[in-house]
């Protein structure tokens, strides 16, 4: 038999108004009228309190409880948005519902959270497999060329040999890059704070790429007096990988004829450092997804020009790994500035990196 708060409360009204009609006809001057009226007035009072306590205190809460665990059970918690309205009450059942909506809304972010992760997890599988496709099967193409004859003519075996070799370090590259992020990430790699100018660690990046620049006829410059010296306390390797890759990347998408250049600025006790081209630009909507892995503004050319596509991703990393964030400002055929700060440092000597280092 269904038993809900209206059957119920009728049964102990009708209950509580008998005993209450029954104790008052033990009155010898009571006469029927007052007990009829008394009957009506115990029974229609004892309904309306009776059914409002169990509606609203039990009934009303059990089937809440109720309809949330069925929820809960066909994995359905759309319904835990509800759970920000409930209050902090002395009903036991809304305490327990209230627990409930808690524990829903939990599983709820973790479920978005394992979703999220896993989206992620096949487009960076894609990713890798598309990046890792490319050289191998061109290194691949080569040698089975050469296996089917190519290898007796000279000039053809060195030709081969030598796209063969140029491959397999492209692919070396993207494996040591996707290893720095990933030790990154898992905090394997920990930062060795030191003091040192970064002025100078920036001529450093300047004599690395300096022939890359000489080819694409791209002029570098700090933009910063020389007898100035800007003192950061970051870890010395990690920022050079950080200004190798913007400066890289400025020079790398700057036409013949352009410049980049890096200004240095002190502000607030930290070292801010920009890297600023007069490239083709990055379009609005990009700019929130550059520091993505694999992420290319213009995936045909970016192919054209080299690279991994992990270098601005790597450098997030490195500077969350420095507190510090890096911000954009891009406008299309005008260029880009790539900025970020590090705390400032203390005059000490000049140092540069080894081979090992490297």
């Amino acid at each position: 038999m269904l038993i809900n708060s209206r059957a119920l409360a009728l049964l102990l009204a009708i209950l509580i108004s008998v005993i209450t009609t029954a104790f008052l006809s033990l009155v010898d001057e009571a006469l029927n009228v007052a007990l009829v009226i008394c009957f009506l007035l115990s029974f229609s009072s004892s309904y309306i309190l009776i059914r409002i306590c169990l509606e609203f205190l039990f009934f009303r809460q059990i089937k809440e409880i109720h309809d949330a665990l069925q929820d809960i059970r066909s994995q359905d918690l759309s319904f835990v948005t509800m759970g920000s309205g409930i209050t902090a009450s002395l009903n036991p059942l809304k305490k327990i519902n209230k627990e409930i909506f808690n524990y829903a809304e939990k599983k709820q972010a973790e479920i978005s959270e394992l979703k999220r992760m896993e989206a992620f997890r096949r487009e960076f599988i894609a990713d890798v497999s598309h990046e890792l496709k490319t050289p191998l099967f061109a290194a691949q193409g080569f040698v089975h060329t050469l296996l089917d004859g190519a290898v007796k003519d000279k000039s053809v075996r060195k030709k081969f040999l030598r796209k063969a070799a140029r491959s397999l370090d492209g692919l070396d590259i993207l494996v040591q890059d996707l290893l720095t992020i990933s030790q990154l990430e898992t905090g394997e790699i920990k930062m060795h704070f030191e003091h040192f100018d970064i002025c100078e660690l920036c001529k450093e990046v300047f004599d690395q790429l300096e022939s890359k620049a000489e080819k694409g006829k791209i002029t570098m410059e700090i933009d910063h007096p020389e007898d100035q010296p800007m003192f950061v306390f970051a870890d010395y390797r990690r920022i050079y990988q950080v200004l190798i890759n913007l400066v890289s990347n400025g020079i790398k998408y700057t036409k013949s004829g352009g410049h980049v250049s890096v200004r240095f600025e002190e502000e607030k006790g930290r070292i801010k450092t920009s890297v600023i081209d007069n490239g083709r630009g990055i379009p609005k909507e990009d700019i929130s997804r550059i520091f993505e892995r694999f992420y290319r503004v213009d995936k045909s050319r970016s192919k054209e020009k080299g690279g991994t596509g992990l270098g601005l991703s790597i450098v997030k990393h490195i500077l969350e790994g420095h507190s510090t964030t890096i911000e954009v400002e891009s406008k299309l055929k005008e260029g880009s500035v790539f900025s970020f700060t590090l705390k400032k440092g203390k005059a000490v000597e000049h140092r540069f990196i080894d081979d090992e280092e490297e």
